[in-house]
C-alpha cells in the first residue's frame, strides 16, 4: 500500500481582475507525516517563478471547510456551497485561492482511508525520527 496520496486540484487565484485565473495545484498527504498536508503550486503559477509548497495541518483543512479556521500563515474558510478559500500569508504578500469543496472532500476522504483521523500518532516512528535528527546534527 502506498504511503503517499497526491491529487491535482484546480485553484482559482483571487485577484483584482474580474476573472479569477485558474492555476494548477497538487495536494499531498504522506503517512510518514500524518498530521500534515501539503499544497504545491508549480513555478509558472507563482510570482517568483519557483515551485512553492505550503505545509499545514490536515485538521485545519478539514475544519476550515465548515467554519473559518487558522490564525497564522494558512487560513481556510468555506465560501458558498461548493468552494473553500485558502489564504497563504507570507512576508511578500498574501495569496488567496478558491478550490472546489468536492475536490477537497475527496482528498480528505482518501487521507482518512490511509490514516483514520485520531490514529495519526500510531504512524509516528519516534526512534526513526530521532535517528534522522541526530544524523542531521553531525
Amino acid at each position: 500500500m502506498s504511503t503517499v496520496i497526491e491529487q491535482p486540484v484546480e485553484a482559482r487565484l483571487v485577484a483584482a481582475a474580474p476573472r479569477m485565473p485558474s492555476i494548477p495545484a497538487t495536494l499531498q498527504y504522506d503517512r510518514r507525516d500524518p498530521f500534515a498536508v501539503r499544497m504545491t503550486f508549480p513555478a509558472p503559477a507563482t510570482l517568483e517563478g519557483v515551485e512553492v509548497c505550503w505545509t499545514f495541518a490536515r485538521e485545519l483543512l478539514s475544519a476550515g471547510m465548515d467554519v473559518p479556521m487558522g490564525q497564522g500563515d494558512v487560513r481556510v474558510r468555506p465560501y458558498g456551497y461548493d468552494r473553500t478559500v485558502l489564504e497563504f500569508h507570507a512576508p511578500e504578500g498574501t495569496a488567496v485561492v478558491h478550490v472546489r469543496a468536492g475536490e477537497l472532500r475527496h482528498f480528505l476522504q482518501r487521507t482518512a482511508d490511509l490514516v483514520p483521523v485520531g490514529t495519526e500518532h500510531l504512524q509516528i516512528d519516534l526512534d526513526r525520527d530521532l535517528a534522522e535528527l541526530m544524523r542531521d546534527a553531525c
